[in-house]
C-alpha cells in the first residue's frame, strides 16, 4: 500500500515537472518560429512589404488585416542599423524586436515624429563609440540601443480607406533599411 502511494506520488511529481518544463519552453519556441518565418521572407537589409491578411486564409504571423506591414532584419554585427523613409500622414508605428520576440523599442508618429522616420539602431559597443564621437551619424537620428545584434523591425501603417492601401504599401516599399557605413 505504501509502495503504491510512493509510486503514485513520484508519478505526480514527475508529471508536474514535465508540465512546467513544457509550459516554460513554449514561448521561447514560438518566438523562434516567428524569427524563422521572417527570415524566410528575405528581409535581410531591405524592407519587405507583407501581403495583406485575407479572411479565411492562413495568417501565421497574426497580422491585422486593416494594417499594412513592412519587415526588415538588421544584424548589428555589420555596423549600426538604420531604418528611414517618409511615411503618410495617417497613423503609423514602428517596433524593434529581438530574436527571442522581445520588444526592444516601439513608437508611433503620435510621439511628435511626424511623417519622417529616421531610426538608428546601435548595440552597446556602437553606442559607446557614438558617445565618444567616433561614429558620424546624421543629425536628427532617433537613437535606439539594443542589447542584442539580431533585430527585426516592423513598420505598420493604418490606411484610412481600403482604396488607399496600395499607396501605403508603396510608401512602405520605399523604406531604406540596413547598416550605416562605418
Amino acid at each position: 500500500m505504501i509502495r503504491s502511494a510512493l509510486w503514485i506520488l513520484a508519478g505526480v511529481v514527475l508529471g508536474g515537472i514535465i508540465h512546467i518544463v513544457v509550459i516554460l519552453s513554449l514561448p521561447m519556441l514560438s518566438a523562434t518560429a516567428a524569427w524563422d518565418r521572417v527570415s524566410a521572407l528575405g528581409a535581410d537589409k531591405a524592407a519587405i512589404v507583407l501581403p495583406a491578411a485575407r479572411a479565411g486564409a492562413p495568417n501565421p504571423l497574426r497580422l491585422d488585416p486593416e494594417l499594412a506591414y513592412a519587415v526588415c532584419k538588421i544584424d548589428l554585427r555589420n555596423g549600426p542599423g538604420t531604418v528611414s523613409g517618409t511615411l503618410p500622414q495617417a497613423f503609423w508605428s514602428i517596433a524593434v524586436y529581438g530574436r527571442n520576440g522581445t520588444i526592444i523599442y516601439s513608437t508611433t508618429n503620435r510621439d511628435g515624429i511626424g511623417t519622417l522616420l529616421d531610426l538608428g539602431l546601435f548595440n552597446p559597443a556602437q553606442t559607446r563609440l557614438l558617445a565618444e564621437q567616433k561614429l558620424d551619424v546624421a543629425e536628427g537620428l532617433l537613437i535606439v540601443e539594443a542589447q542584442e545584434d539580431d533585430l527585426v523591425v516592423v513598420v505598420r501603417l493604418a490606411p484610412p480607406h481600403p482604396e488607399m492601401r496600395a499607396r501605403y504599401e508603396k510608401a512602405l516599399a520605399g523604406l531604406r533599411c540596413g547598416n550605416i557605413p562605418t
